[in-house]
């Protein structure tokens, strides 16, 4: 399970993301934490690392040294931390 949480807004999110808002990525589910809003161009954008990130894979694999990923909007970017979580 991975949790993805939102760390910066730069500019204007027309999603409405704000610091701190959390969705969990449980292969093959995306579930709101909250309020939170599920914007389909960041998700289509973290979608290819978000489904190889919730395998298990050796600890010097790649896919381990990424801790966040950014909206596709360049000028008005949004930041989200991922994190390993234990599926409950």
């Amino acid at each position: 399970m991975l949790e993805i949480q939102v760390t910066k807004v730069k500019g204007f999110c027309s999603a409405g993301y704000q610091v701190g808002q959390k969705f969990v990525f449980e292969d093959p589910l995306v579930v709101p934490q909250g309020e939170s809003p599920l914007c389909l161009y960041a998700l289509s954008a973290m979608f290819p690392y978000l489904a190889a990130a919730c395998r298990q894979t050796s600890p010097e694999d790649w896919i381990n040294s990424v801790v966040e990923l950014q909206c596709p909007d360049s000028a008005n970017a949004v930041l989200f931390s991922i994190k390993r979580t234990e599926t409950p």
